[in-house]
């Protein structure tokens, strides 16, 4: 959605979907808003909750089974597991996406990281067209006049145009700018000092996948150390994502992550949205 200042303000259910990098600050806006007569709808929780659970619960299964104790439990049905995820919380979701490289050192092996990943990215795609239900929800059934939209760091890599046409029809794009070289490169020491999992296109992951075995002379995907190759590839993916979003911006607004940092309260997240409208018209 596009607005002119007037019609921004006059706008009485403000829908707006919070766009950037992972570390930009999507969350920690979204959490000062929460009690503030906004609705939080977190992308990966909804994965978590309704896409992957049944995924998630397999895989505890199958850690499980391997344990005779725990087997002759289960086989039994007198246990059972719970995805215990939270909204500030979303372990479940990164310990099923995993890390490529030696299960012997936690890693995933190759043929079931691409499944994994597969079916994450169709969670995602799946969890962004539920977002006009949860419009609707938030209204409706718990009273929330405002609806902030907080997406995973890979949102632009997902290759289905509906989403995004399904996020301007129904929301305003905010897009949150890392804005130099040294917020860059926090970023992504931050990734490096404590990796986590991440998405990547398949034609990304195979590409450099390569040119990691170039470097470090690994012949298999098993041989490498999940903790050191997150830390290589997130930089690359990182750069390789900024023109992604550059083009996402032009659908919505952009603030930077410092503006993001000064947002207290739900009257400054309007001013900021304000703010943003102005400096593009």
């Amino acid at each position: 959605m596009k607005f002119k200042l007037e019609e921004f303000r006059a706008w009485e259910n403000k829908r707006v979907t919070l766009v950037g990098m992972s570390g930009v600050g999507k969350s920690y806006l979204s959490a000062k808003l929460r009690g503030d007569d906004w609705f939080h709808y977190s992308g990966d929780y909804r994965i978590g909750t309704r896409y992957l659970d049944e995924h998630i619960i397999d895989m505890i299964k199958a850690q499980a089974i391997r344990i005779p104790f725990l087997k002759e439990l289960l086989r039994n049905d007198w246990i059972y597991f719970k995805n215990n995820i939270r909204i500030n919380d979303l372990g479940p979701v990164l310990s099923f996406v995993g890390k490529l490289g030696d299960p012997e050192r936690g890693g995933v092996e190759i043929g079931e990281f691409i499944e994994r990943q597969a079916i994450y990215h169709q969670a995602e795609v799946d969890a962004m067209y539920d977002i006009p239900h949860f419009i609707e929800k938030a209204q409706k059934i718990y009273g929330y006049p405002h609806f902030v939209n907080d997406v995973g760091g890979s949102l632009c890599e997902l290759d289905d145009p509906g989403v995004m046409d399904l996020l301007v029809d129904n929301t305003l794009i905010l897009y949150i700018q890392v804005t130099n070289k040294e917020q860059e490169q926090l970023l992504i020491e931050r990734a490096v000092s404590d990796p986590k999992p991440l998405y990547y296109r398949p034609d990304f992951l195979q590409q450099h996948l390569q040119t990691y075995f170039a470097e470090t002379g690994h012949e298999f995907a098993a041989q490498i150390n999940p903790d050191d190759f997150a830390r290589w590839v997130f930089p690359r993916l990182f750069h390789s994502r900024l023109p992604k979003y550059d083009a996402i911006a032009e659908l919505g607004y952009t603030v930077t992550s410092e503006e993001v940092a000064g947002v207290e309260n739900g009257a400054d997240f309007v001013r900021l949205l304000e703010t943003a409208i102005e400096r593009q018209t």
